[in-house]
């Protein structure tokens, strides 16, 4: 669904058309973060190329060594291939749910219904859920859930003009 790649890249890696794999000062302000002890980080600063060099080639697990390994395989995985392909393998090889891996499977796990079919809303719902797919559940959303995932659909138009390196 051309809404699942929207809504996933508007919630995970909105810059994707301008970043060469990692952005390296959001990737600095996490860092920075950990290192004064500020706040766990929620979210490590990953790219949609980082993500897809961790989940093709590493380990799911935290740690300093992977992410090490992460960032020139996100940096070559960019180089390598199109954007556009960048977007499909990573919604393809995602977890989505516990054993759920692909946009496929994860829409008839969660809405009975093929990834194609999929609207804004439950697009937003799948992306919403990305970040903790063993505890998110976007077929039966709580109010947090579905209140992150209506803050995605409203960023969908905003990233739409970046978008274009993605022929979407």
């Amino acid at each position: 669904s051309p809404e699942l790649a929207k809504t996933v890249v508007a919630a995970e890696d909105a810059g994707i058309c301008s970043h060469g794999g990692v952005e390296w000062g959001v990737l600095q302000d996490v860092v920075q973060d950990a290192i004064d002890g500020e706040r766990q980080p929620t979210r490590g600063g990953s790219t949609i190329p980082m993500q897809v060099a961790k989940n093709l080639f590493l380990w799911p697990s935290r740690s300093y060594v992977r992410k090490a390994l992460e960032l020139p395989l996100a940096t070559w995985i960019d180089f390598v291939w199109p954007k556009r392909r960048l977007v499909e393998v990573y919604l393809n090889i995602a977890e989505w749910a516990p054993g759920i891996y692909g946009a496929e499977a994860a829409s008839q796990h969660h809405f009975r219904k093929p990834a194609a079919k999929l609207s804004r809303r439950e697009a937003s719902l799948l992306a919403a859920a990305l970040p903790n797919p063993l505890m998110r559940k976007p077929g039966k959303p709580g109010r947090g859930l579905s209140s992150y995932a209506r803050r995605i659909a409203a960023r969908v138009p905003s990233t739409e003009p970046v978008l274009g390196c993605l022929g979407l």
